[in-house]
């Protein structure tokens, strides 16, 4: 086995591992980054540890390959905060902080508390390395945990402010490096064959079934087993919001996301189903609109590949536990020949178009300020084939996941699980991930607050993102709630409490290395996205709205 020091073999193991980038705030094992010169593996300096790891998230689930992000002892609590999206969305990060060496705990050691207990309720796995021989073992079951079963975040912390307690001394390393855990899902269990027979036989009996297809289709790179299975026995697809994406929005099959942030006609044709068949999805509040969707007593099925997930809020009539993709085909065998359409779709696509003609009117408004539904069908129209949408939570969300339609080959939509201000450093890290394609985040003007210093990062390094910030100068989706404390008084002092001062996001884009571009008018909507697009280089397309524009609440 070769001699070399413990940051020679974490650069070694990046390497091994295929991971073309990591996201980081210094001094964390430097000698180990320094070693990266001769690797191929790109260092992001970024301006906060908690935008790192968004980052890693972004690039982890734009690639299907784990994402790494690192700091020191000091920034480890900031970088805990930045693995909570990664383990909502279940998203494989591995985070690799400094910590209190054993010497020094409880001696008051500068700058130093005990912030690895923070990363366990937001890690799959959580351990310290507490001698260099443990480094190549636990870097292993990091990468392993990461990306087997469902994946999730996984946390190190190495003893040492900088992580400099076990990468230092020469030792006899083994460069064993464990390909198969380089991406993800490592393994792709099959379903039961009496499980898969039972659900055939469930959805071809069904008269009103749909399809929910959630954040698990895109974990297995399962969008064309969706539509396959679909096209082939005549059912709808909904989807929840991290599934969107799955079939294109124009299918006929297509109906739309459900629950919280929803289409209209997706909640009720999941409302209306007698079979609902989750796929991938963890059917938890927001993708039900608070287990109000589907009804109580509808038939389910539930395809997953973490058995815990298989009945956790809906009794399942069958319980298909593996990974979708490769229980899919099976399913598509299964069921046979083809079966005829189903007498209900004719209801579903009246619910889709009354749906679509009233958004209509707002997609194609020439209003001033600019209404977020116009930014949004602008946004349909123009982005490419192979695009990807990177949104924010909160209105983001709902207007990006209801009005931006996906119709080009290689589309996708990747979102935050509920953190407002990831989707910036996230739409950074998927660039990363995806450097031949365009990448667009939508934020609002409060998420992009939170990480708006990233603009000097994504200018120093050449990462090329296109920022659409829908600007109406406040935290908008409080007001209701603001208001209901003010006796729902709208002119109350409580707009002190949602509204900001108003901000050229453009000009701040300029200084910060960046293409700024302003836009006022709808008409100007589309030669701006064009001209970011094609800018390459970093951009802010800051587009003024309208503060008085609400989504519609959700159908449910």
């Amino acid at each position: 086995m070769p001699v070399m020091t413990g940051s020679r073999f974490f650069a070694e193991a990046m390497r091994g591992y295929g991971v073309t980038h990591v996201f980081y705030v210094p001094a964390i094992l430097p000698d180990a980054m320094a070693a990266m010169d001769d690797t191929g593996v790109t260092r992001v300096l970024t301006h906060g540890e908690t935008a790192a790891g968004y980052m890693a998230d972004g690039y982890a689930r734009a690639s299907g390959k784990p994402g790494v992000c690192m700091a020191q002892a000091v920034g480890s609590a900031n970088l805990a905060a930045g693995l909570r999206d990664a383990y909502l969305a279940s998203s494989p990060v591995i985070a690799i902080s400094g910590g209190p060496h054993p010497d020094s705990r409880y001696k008051h050691l500068y700058q130093v508390v005990e912030d690895f207990p923070m990363f366990g309720p937001i890690t799959k796995f959580n351990a310290r390395v507490d001698h260099p021989r443990r480094l190549p073992d636990l870097l292993r079951q990091a990468f392993r945990t990461a990306t087997s079963g469902a994946p999730g975040p996984v946390h190190l912390e190495i003893p040492g402010r900088h992580g400099e307690a076990v990468v230092q001394e020469p030792l006899d390393f083994e460069l064993l490096f464990e390909e198969g855990f380089s991406r993800y899902p490592a393994y792709r269990p099959e379903a039961d064959s009496g499980a898969v027979a039972d659900a055939a036989r469930l959805l071809l009996e069904a008269k009103r079934p749909v399809i929910v297809a959630g954040g698990g289709v895109a974990a297995s790179r399962a969008w064309a087993e969706v539509v396959e299975l679909a096209e082939k026995i005549s059912v709808p697809v909904a989807t929840s919001l991290s599934g969107k994406g799955t079939i294109p929005d124009n299918h006929p099959l297509s109906v739309g996301v459900i629950g919280a942030y929803s289409r209209a006609c997706a909640n009720r044709a999941v409302a209306n189903a007698d079979l609902v068949f989750f796929i991938g999805c963890h059917t938890g509040g927001h993708t039900t609109a608070d287990w109000k969707i589907p009804r109580p007593a509808t038939t389910v099925i539930h395809l997953d590949i973490d058995p815990a997930e298989i009945g956790r809020n809906y009794p399942s009539k069958v319980g298909l536990c593996g990974d979708a993709k490769a229980t899919l085909r099976r399913l598509i065998a299964a069921v046979g020949t083809t079966a005829g359409e189903k007498g209900w779709l004719s209801q579903i696509r009246e619910m889709v178009g009354e749906w679509r003609s009233e958004a209509h009117p707002l997609m194609n408004s020439d209003a001033t300020p600019i209404r977020p539904e116009r930014l949004c069908r602008e946004i349909s129209d123009i982005l490419p084939p192979g695009g990807v949408v990177v949104s924010d939570t909160g209105h983001s969300a709902i207007w990006s996941s209801t009005m931006i339609d996906f119709n080009k080959p290689g589309q996708r939509y990747i979102t935050c699980a509920g953190t407002l201000g990831w989707a910036f450093p996230a739409s950074i890290g998927a660039k990363c991930a995806l450097p031949e394609k365009p990448v667009l985040c939508f934020t609002g003007d409060g998420g992009f607050y939170y990480c708006i210093s990233e603009l000097e990062t994504a200018a120093r390094m050449g990462i090329n993102v296109v920022v659409v910030v829908n600007n109406n100068r406040s935290l908008q989706q409080v007001k209701n709630v603001v208001d209901a404390s003010y006796g729902g008084n709208p002119e109350a002092k409580g707009r002190g409490m949602w509204v900001f001062q108003e901000t050229n996001f453009a000009k701040i884009a300029e200084n910060m290395g960046c293409l700024g571009l302003r836009v006022e008018q709808p008409g100007d909507l589309r030669s701006a996205l064009r001209q970011a697009l094609e800018a390459n280089r970093p951009v802010v397309v800051d587009v003024v709205t309208d503060i008085e524009a609400f989504p519609q609440p959700p159908w449910c």
